[in-house]
């Protein structure tokens, strides 16, 4: 048996497009002939590593090197299909079929159906994690073999891979605006539609927010030794904490953001995940902490937006909160929480906080204002003393 070679080929004509990328494709190799086979995927020059033929400094590295992978592994499928059927091996033959399959491809599908979309760059992240699952989870998935068994098979594999609830929620949400945008395009048919039966299950998510005795605790945590590289992100989750402000916001921040007005400093910028204008009063939020911090990075307030990746903070934080004995799990997010919870207990009105946080309607905002038993205590005081 004649065996294809396959490799990964970057920017074969040696041309970019108008937005600086070239395609990678896949190099079939057979008896002294070559034929290409398109990935869908574009790349800047300096996000492919042309020694190791793989993607690198990509938001998106890890998915879009396992979806590479997964692309030549179906090649090799159909060519062993091909020589499993008894027929003679060819680059044509495989051509042939492999774009047959592919017009049947629910996977590719996907793929352009999350990159045509006028999303956010941040939901299209979220939407691509669902696609890499699938493609861990059924390679070759065709739109036939997308129906309400599959749905709950799907569902099963990701409990069984240990998500949660809410996690597979998420996921599962998307895989139906996936069978729904195949219904709307003619792909799929509705009156077969995969979810008629199935229910998203979700629970209710309590948000995590640190207490004003655990602030004062990581504001007076001392990091030495091994643990002074820690500092950074310290920084940067109690300035988040004391603005309200997301990890996206934080590390899209520079220093024209910084502007001053009747004379006080203020942070004004656009939230990465809605759009709407912030404006934050850095003086007046806890007594001007906020603003102590950004004067202690002055220096090099590029450094200080420029965190580690999300995730790593994220674990960071975990030992941080161990060194600061404080017995609860906190994340970047929690911070956020953290603001909107202290700032009400200080008394601050509800609608003032949704201005701050940025949010365009005060049910999200309610979400997020928990109610302390210091809170409780203060506002019963207020009503003995009102009468």
């Amino acid at each position: 048996m004649k065996k294809i070679c396959y490799r990964l080929v970057y920017n074969r004509k040696k041309r970019l497009n108008a937005q600086g990328e070239a395609l990678v494709q896949v190099e079939a190799y057979l008896g002294g002939k070559k034929i290409y086979f398109s990935s869908h995927i574009y790349l800047r020059p300096k996000q492919w590593d042309k020694r190791k033929r793989m993607v690198k400094k990509h938001p998106h590295a890890d998915q879009l090197n396992l979806m590479l992978k997964e692309f030549i592994l179906n090649l090799e499928r159909r060519e062993l299909d091909l020589w499993k059927s008894g027929q003679e091996i060819s680059l044509d033959l495989l051509r042939t079929e492999f774009n047959c399959q592919n017009s049947n491809s629910f996977l590719l599908f996907v793929k352009e159906d999350i990159r045509a979309s006028q999303a956010k760059e941040s939901t299209k992240k979220n939407r691509r994690s669902t696609l890499t699952l699938l493609a861990k989870y059924r390679p070759g998935l065709i739109f036939k073999e997308v129906n309400s068994r599959f749905v709950y098979d799907f569902e099963r594999y990701l409990y069984d891979s240990g998500l949660q609830m809410n996690t597979v929620a998420k996921h599962m949400k998307h895989l139906k605006a996936f069978v729904n945008s195949a219904i709307d395009r003619g792909y799929l048919s509705a009156e077969e539609y995969a979810f008629r039966r199935y229910r998203i299950r979700t629970k209710e998510f309590k948000h995590t927010f640190l207490t004003p005795d655990e602030m004062k605790q990581l504001e007076e945590l001392t990091l030495v030794g091994r643990h002074r590289s820690l500092r950074h992100t310290l920084d940067a989750f109690l300035f988040c904490c004391y603005t309200g402000l997301r990890y996206s916001d934080f590390t899209n921040l520079s220093e024209k953001n910084i502007v001053t007005m009747n004379g006080k400093p203020w942070i004004v910028f656009n939230s990465v995940k809605t759009g709407a204008e912030v404006k934050l009063p850095l003086t007046l939020l806890f007594e001007g902490k906020a603003w102590k911090m950004l004067r202690k990075h002055w220096h090099d307030l590029a450094g200080f937006f420029a965190l580690k990746p999300n995730s790593t903070a994220n674990k960071e934080l975990i030992r941080i909160g161990r060194l600061a004995l404080i017995n609860k799990h906190f994340s970047f997010h929690s911070a956020r929480h953290t603001n909107a919870t202290l700032l009400i207990d200080k008394g601050a009105n509800i609608t003032t906080v949704q201005k701050l946080l940025g949010h365009r309607n005060i049910a999200t905002t309610q979400i997020y204002s928990e109610v302390m038993e210091s809170t409780l205590v203060k506002d019963l005081k207020k009503c003995a003393k009102s009468k």
